[in-house]
């Protein structure tokens, strides 16, 4: 246990940081299972604009690292074009 006033708040401070990123880690693997489960290209469309989305939103806030945000957006283009044909 922190011994420090500081130390105590420290703790306190980062179990709120850790819930909210929980939550949109948590988003990010939802909407990632939506994407997968896509069969037609105007589904795998509007699902990727989510994820899409969100990852930017995280990335923003630090949760994601930004080029991890892009690698996934890149995975969801690829994704699409081959829908397309």
């Amino acid at each position: 246990m922190a011994n420090n006033k500081s130390s105590r708040k420290d703790i306190r401070r980062t179990a709120t940081r850790t819930a909210a990123n929980k939550a949109v880690r948590s988003r990010i693997k939802t909407l990632s299972k939506g994407v997968s489960a896509c069969k037609d290209a105007e589904a795998l469309k509007a699902a990727g604009a989510k994820l899409a989305s969100a990852m930017d939103k995280a990335a923003k806030k630090g949760v994601i690292h930004p080029n991890k945000a892009s690698r996934i957006k890149s995975k969801l283009a690829k994704a699409a074009l081959k829908f397309a044909k």
